[in-house]
C-alpha cells in the first residue's frame, strides 16, 4: 500500500513539476491587436431615456508557433475626468466602470474573428436630445479602455489601451 502511495505522489509531483517547468508565453510579442475601432453604440430606449454605451472591436493575431490556449482576455472600461477638469493630487485619473471577461478566445489558424465588447453602463438622456446631441454634454466623460490577456495560470499582461472616440457607430 504505501508503494502505491509513493508511485502516485511521484507521479502528481512529475506531473506538476513538468507543468511549472513550461516555457512562459510574452504575450506583449506572441499577439497584435488589429482592426482596432470603437465609438458609442446605440442601446436602444432603457426606462424611457435614450441609452448609449461604449464598444470596442479588435481582432488579435498570434504569432508564430505560440501555442496560446486557452487565452482570456478581461476588458476594461474607465472613465476619465471632463475636459479641463484637474485632477487633485493622489486621486486616480481613471475611474473604474464597467468590465468584461472572455475566458478563452477562439483563434481560426493565427487570427480571431472580430471581438467585440460593450459596456453595460452608458450614458442616457431625455427624448428629444439625440444620441449625437449626447456626446457634446458638457457633463460627458470620455472612456479610457484597457486590454489585458492571460495564458494559463500566468498573469495578466495589458496588450491594449485605447481611448473610446466620441461617434456613434453604425448599427
Amino acid at each position: 500500500m504505501r508503494i502505491r502511495a509513493a508511485f502516485i505522489t511521484a507521479v502528481v509531483l512529475a506531473g506538476l513539476s513538468a507543468a511549472g517547468c513550461s516555457k512562459p508565453v510574452d504575450l506583449k510579442r506572441a499577439l497584435q491587436v488589429l482592426d482596432l475601432t470603437g465609438g458609442y453604440h446605440d442601446a436602444g430606449v432603457v426606462g424611457g431615456k435614450n441609452k448609449i454605451v461604449p464598444s470596442l472591436t479588435f481582432r488579435l493575431k498570434k504569432g508564430g508557433s505560440d501555442s496560446l490556449r486557452p487565452l482570456s482576455l478581461s476588458v476594461s472600461f474607465k472613465k476619465l475626468p471632463p475636459a479641463g477638469m484637474a485632477v487633485p493630487p493622489g486621486s486616480p485619473a481613471e475611474t473604474d466602470w464597467d468590465e468584461k471577461f472572455v475566458q478563452s478566445v477562439p483563434f481560426e489558424n493565427d487570427v480571431t474573428a472580430p471581438l467585440t465588447f460593450k459596456a453595460e453602463a452608458g450614458y442616457t438622456a431625455d427624448p428629444p436630445q439625440t444620441r449625437a446631441d449626447m456626446l457634446k454634454n458638457s457633463n460627458f466623460q470620455d472612456v479610457r479602455v484597457h486590454v489585458f490577456a492571460k495564458h494559463s495560470a500566468s498573469q495578466w499582461v495589458e496588450i491594449a489601451t485605447f481611448d473610446v472616440p466620441r461617434q456613434i457607430l453604425a448599427q
